[in-house]
């Protein structure tokens, strides 16, 4: 069985979308686009750079697949195996592409299939409604956040109503210098209540 792991740039509020540069994506009026770019320090770089090195298949929503197929195809000295690596699209309307190692699916029980197939493990950039359908479905294993100190309010959101109760456990975490909580989180089974100070 595969690992799906969500990698996110994220808010204090959960706004996702973006994070990259103004043109990034600009959908329902959103103004903020690079937002994360004035937190960029060499210990964030670190982390991501380690991230990118991981053998990995990817799974993303179409509107990620547009914006990373105009960009990594002609940018793999920046990331190096992202054109090697097989992306997984769930998409309803698109069916061929020109970026090699493309699969397209359509339904969750695509998803479930890749889970429980062999292979590197899944990482999901983001795909905000995706990430959304998995954290509904139980399908998120890991977690691995890049917690930016500011609210945008309006934004396309990592969570919203619909994801299961479901507990995680903080694995490894850094706090950078211009104050961005990189944490990575894996899951831990049920959530567990109890009272206050008893």
């Amino acid at each position: 069985m595969r690992k799906i792991i969500i990698l996110s740039f994220i808010s204090l509020d959960g706004v996702m979308q973006a994070p990259g540069g103004p043109e990034e994506d600009t959908s329902e009026g959103f103004k903020y686009g690079g937002w994360s770019a004035p937190y960029a320090d060499e210990a964030s770089g670190k982390v991501v750079q380690e991230e990118l090195k991981q053998p990995a298949d990817y799974l993303l929503g179409r509107k990620t697949f547009e914006i990373w197929e105009a960009f990594w195809p002609e940018h793999e000295d920046v990331w190096p195996g992202i054109n090697d690596g097989t992306k997984y699209v769930m998409s309803k309307t698109l069916k061929k592409t020109n970026w090699k190692n493309t699969v397209f699916i359509e339904s969750l029980a695509d998803i479930e299939k890749l889970k429980n197939s062999e292979g590197p493990d899944i990482q999901v950039w983001g795909s905000s409604k995706l990430i959304q359908l998995l954290l509904k479905n139980d399908l998120v294993d890991e977690l691995s956040l890049k917690i930016h100190p500011l609210i945008l309010g309006k934004g396309k959101k990592l969570f919203d109503n619909d994801a299961i109760p479901a507990a995680f456990t903080l694995t490894e975490s850094t706090i950078t210098p211009s104050g961005v909580f990189l944490a990575h989180y894996k899951r831990a089974g049920k959530v567990k209540t109890g009272t206050m100070g008893v």
